[in-house]
């Protein structure tokens, strides 16, 4: 088990580059990753079925007696990324296939990388994970009404399919995760120091699949362009996170956290429902962003984290960091989602 600790430890400290790497590698060799591609559904259910592998009842408590930060940064989620996604297509005058790939990763419930960034940056990590939870519990009816809506004159949009395949990848998975906690807690915990390992390697294997998917145009102007539009986009979605936080008058904390959870995407759910629904080209934003998110996050949680150093040297604990425990793990264990 030590092993397989250390091994997670450092695919989760090194992970941006391995995504580079393994990008490289099926862009030369895109064989493997074109056999992986049909499987990207059962993947991520494997990745959220360790999601819910490491919350409790406990987590799902705690919206029903905190509701309001966790519904209006919900909220806040669903309608600022989906709002920067339809206005930065229109900007850059992106069509097609690539404009619904914004759209799509923009509808996107939170990446649980956020609950890793909030915790590390001294956030709320509890309100973190709370969004993330409802946003993902809500994905199936928001993420085909939201893309249905904003990018059905770029592509045909299966809005009933989309519904019942997200409900499939996201719903029964959590649910089994949380129910297997639930019931087997003991010998549950046991192995949940293997589960941020597999959910790893499971993402990792679908951004093989999507990279070889579309190895012969990755280099083309308008996969290019996608670039640009997917750093604004998260660092849009940051600010105006923030920004919104600070006009309801969370606390620093509650701040940190809701910046996170609404600039941070899932955009492993991005590139397979693409895949499923779209084309290989509609799956290259949610891939950049994956890359993208966990670079920009990890700078501005370290930014976070050294600011809180320096007020706590100086003697103001007023904005000390959530201590670790059944959150924090829950975090780490699903994290570069």
């Amino acid at each position: 088990m030590k092993i397989v600790k250390s091994l997670s430890s450092g695919l989760s400290k090194y992970f941006t580059l391995f995504v580079i790497l393994i990008a490289a590698f099926s862009y030369f060799v895109p064989s493997i990753g074109t056999a992986i591609s049909p499987y990207t559904s059962y993947l991520l259910m494997v990745v959220i079925f360790g999601m819910g592998l490491n919350l409790t009842i406990d987590d799902f408590k705690r919206i029903g007696k905190h509701p309001i930060p966790v519904i209006l940064g919900t909220v806040a989620h669903y309608i600022i990324m989906p709002a920067i996604a339809f206005a930065l297509v229109h900007i850059f005058h992106l069509d097609g296939a690539a404009a619904a790939g914004v759209i799509l990763v923009g509808c996107c419930p939170s990446g649980t990388s956020s609950n890793v960034m909030a915790f590390l940056a001294g956030g709320d990590v509890a309100l973190d994970v709370s969004i993330g939870v409802l946003s993902t519990l809500l994905a199936p009816v928001m993420l085909p009404l939201l893309v249905s809506t904003l990018a059905g004159q770029y592509v045909d949009v299966p809005a009933e399919q989309m519904f019942l395949n997200t409900a499939k990848i996201v719903l029964i998975p959590i649910i089994l995760g949380v129910l297997v906690h639930t019931i087997f807690k003991e010998k549950v915990e046991k192995v949940r120091e293997v589960t941020p390992l597999v959910s790893q390697v499971a993402i990792l294997l679908i951004i093989m699949a999507v990279f070889a998917a579309n190895a012969a145009q990755f280099l083309e102007p308008e996969t290019l362009l996608i670039i640009p539009v997917v750093i604004l986009h998260n660092l849009c979605g940051y600010a105006l996170g923030f920004l919104f936080a600070k006009i309801i008058k969370l606390d620093y904390r509650q701040q940190k956290a809701i910046t996170f959870e609404v600039g941070m995407q899932d955009s492993a759910l991005g590139a397979t429902l693409a895949l499923k629904f779209f084309s290989p080209q509609a799956a290259i934003a949610s891939t950049i962003f994956s890359v993208w998110h966990n670079i920009s996050g990890s700078i501005l949680s370290s930014y976070w984290a050294t600011k809180l150093e320096k007020q706590q040297a100086a003697g103001n604990g007023l904005d000390a960091a959530t201590p670790a425990g059944p959150v924090a793990a829950a975090a780490t264990a699903s994290a570069n989602k």
